[in-house]
C-alpha cells in the first residue's frame, strides 16, 4: 500500500498563491512519476502537473507559466507552487504516483479561489 502525506491548499483570492506538497516513501519516490490531478465539481479528473525521476515535467495547458512542479529527493517530496490563481483552478487536488502500471492516489486537498 502506498502512503502519502499531503499538505497545502486552502482558500485564496484570485491572483494569489498557494503551494502544495506531497511526500511518500523513499523506495517508491525515487523510481517513479509523481504529480497532481484535480477534479472540480461536475468535471472529470484532469492532470495538472507531473515530474519523472529524470526531472521531465508535464503540465496542463491551463496552468503553464503559473504552476511549477519540482521534486526534492532528499526529502522524498514533490512541490507545486501555484501562482496567479484563478477561480477556474478551484478543485480538489490529488497527489499521485505511477507505480507498476497503476496510479495510486492521495486523499486530496481542496483549493478554492474566490473573492
Amino acid at each position: 500500500q502506498v502512503q502519502f502525506v499531503e499538505s497545502g491548499g486552502g482558500l485564496v483570492q484570485p491572483g494569489g498563491s498557494l503551494r502544495l506538497s506531497c511526500a511518500t516513501s523513499r523506495r517508491i519516490f525515487s523510481a517513479n512519476v509523481m504529480g497532481w490531478y484535480r477534479q472540480a465539481p461536475g468535471k472529470q479528473r484532469e492532470l495538472v502537473a507531473s515530474i519523472g525521476s529524470n526531472e521531465h515535467t508535464n503540465y496542463a495547458d491551463s496552468v503553464k507559466g503559473r504552476f511549477t512542479i519540482s521534486r526534492d529527493n532528499a526529502e522524498n517530496t514533490v512541490y507545486l507552487p501555484m501562482n496567479n490563481l484563478k477561480p477556474e483552478d478551484t478543485a480538489v487536488y490529488y497527489c499521485y504516483i505511477y507505480l507498476t502500471g497503476t496510479n495510486y492516489w492521495g486523499r486530496g486537498t481542496q483549493v478554492t479561489v474566490s473573492s
